[in-house]
């Protein structure tokens, strides 16, 4: 099956079903050891660097952590934006004001969760958004991002597209999850950039 294949789903959940095993077996030193190197590889980027209000995401389990992102990003005096899920799988936003104002949730059916306990800004707050860091499992090299599958983030990428916004759509993957091609469907958008350990490398 072809990754423009109009069935791509059965592809995307053995691409996802795999990649999710792979970073499940990541001794949790590792992992600790990659999120510090992301953390200064994504620093360095422009995007963020010039960035008033960042919209990302607290990582959960093995994804490539984000909280010491997250950390120097609020240090540094950019306004971050953290996403609250609702019901229907669309965002909601709060504003990070450190490690104190998140809050576990458990959301019916889903994994827990580490959430803004703060002021629900809207799922419109992310428009305002400079660059938004997008969860992921791969980016292939033209920039074609796989997600979970929940589709929360493709919401999120078309309320920006209808509003014509363009923030810098910024991924953080480990090294293996750069891969040649990922199955790609009509929805499907490219990010500018992809951070993995080893470094950066742009798309658009």
């Amino acid at each position: 099956m072809s990754a423009t294949d109009p069935d791509g789903q059965p592809t995307k959940r053995m691409l996802r079903r795999d990649l999710i095993a792979v970073r499940n077996r990541l001794p949790q030193d590792d992992a600790e050891k990659a999120a510090s190197v992301l953390a200064g590889r994504a620093l360095e980027l422009p995007e963020l660097a010039r960035a008033h209000t960042v919209a990302a995401y607290v990582s959960v389990g093995t994804e490539p952590g984000t909280r010491a992102l997250l950390d120097a990003l609020h240090a540094r005096g950019t306004r971050v934006l953290l996403p609250v899920l609702l019901a229907d799988n669309d965002l909601d936003w709060g504003a990070y004001d450190g490690a104190d104002s998140l809050v576990r949730v458990q959301h019916q059916g889903k994994m827990e969760l580490l959430e803004p306990a703060g002021e629900r800004l809207g799922p419109d707050a992310v428009l305002a958004a400079d660059a938004v860091l997008l969860p992921g499992l791969a980016v292939d090299e033209q920039g074609m991002r796989l997600g979970r599958g929940g589709g929360s983030y493709d919401r999120v990428l078309a309320r920006l597209e209808r509003a014509a916004v363009d923030p810098a759509l910024v991924v953080l993957l480990y090294d293996p999850e750069v891969v040649a091609r990922v199955p790609v469907e009509a929805h499907d958008r490219p990010v500018h950039a992809v951070v993995t350990p080893s470094g950066a490398r742009r798309f658009r």
